[in-house]
């Protein structure tokens, strides 16, 4: 079985396949995909619809099983760990982010936010203090008690990140994150994602299949017909710049 190339990595893949038999014809979702995921890092994963990319995110994020290949994170592979084993590594190690907000209607902002960590255990005062905090960092506190019906889409998203990075995870899987929304709070997502990777740590594996959103990214890739390959560097963007024009935009324009 071949090992990782660099174990110091978070996630590696090594001849990952993902394959469907649809009637008679077999889908090659994932197809030898060699891939390294390096923590601290904001990574776009393009690449148009059925291209491959959400089947990808599922195998690394232990959400599917691949028919062969292997995934390994942080150096032990996970590809046939039972089920329960990963439930529990999912529990800790991952958030998720999804095209759909995916908030429990009934439950306000931080009472969403506390539902992860209220499955993971964690004590009562633990949990309100982290879902403030997390809430805190994507812009929400003073809405934290409004319901998703009483939220925007963009900050219903926000809710979402700060829900999947609740639990302090090492890896966010974001799939279309910014499918949703409009270009200016999707650039709003972007930065805050930027955030999330330099204040608290954590590895961002995003799909998109908007070009200009991986100008954000430290590295992108691309996904064609289950086949993974590097893009080129990311454009130079003026972050400082760029988070004045959408306050300028949000502000409604020159007073």
């Amino acid at each position: 079985m071949p090992r990782p190339a660099r174990p110091d990595a978070l996630i590696v893949t090594t001849d990952l396949c993902r394959w469907y038999r649809v009637g008679g014809e077999t889908i090659k979702a994932v197809d030898q995909v060699n891939w390294e995921v390096n923590p601290g890092r904001l990574i776009a994963l393009r690449g148009r619809s059925g291209s491959g990319k959400t089947t990808l995110l599922n195998l690394i994020g232990a959400l599917d099983q691949p028919t062969s290949g292997d995934v390994y994170f942080r150096g032990q592979c996970i590809t046939r760990t039972p089920e329960y084993q990963l439930t529990g590594l999912r529990r800790h190690n991952f958030g998720f982010v999804f095209q759909s907000f995916a908030l429990l209607p009934v439950l306000s902002a931080l009472e969403n936010v506390e539902l992860t960590m209220r499955i993971a255990g964690r004590p009562a005062a633990e949990r309100d203090a982290r879902a403030r905090e997390a809430l805190d960092m994507v812009g929400l506190g003073p809405r934290m008690d409004h319901r998703p019906f009483e939220l925007s889409g963009g900050e219903q998203q926000r809710v979402s990140i700060a829900r999947a990075i609740a639990n302090r995870p090492s890896v966010l899987i974001a799939d279309e994150p910014t499918g949703e929304l409009d270009s200016i709070t999707g650039v709003e997502i972007m930065l805050l994602f930027r955030r999330v990777v330099e204040q608290e740590g954590v590895t961002i594996v995003m799909a998109t299949h908007d070009p200009a959103l991986s100008q954000f990214a430290d590295e992108t890739y691309l996904m064609e017909d289950g086949r993974l390959s590097r893009a080129e560097g990311p454009l130079e963007i003026d972050l400082p710049e760029l988070r004045q024009h959408v306050e300028f935009v949000e502000r409604g324009g020159p007073r």
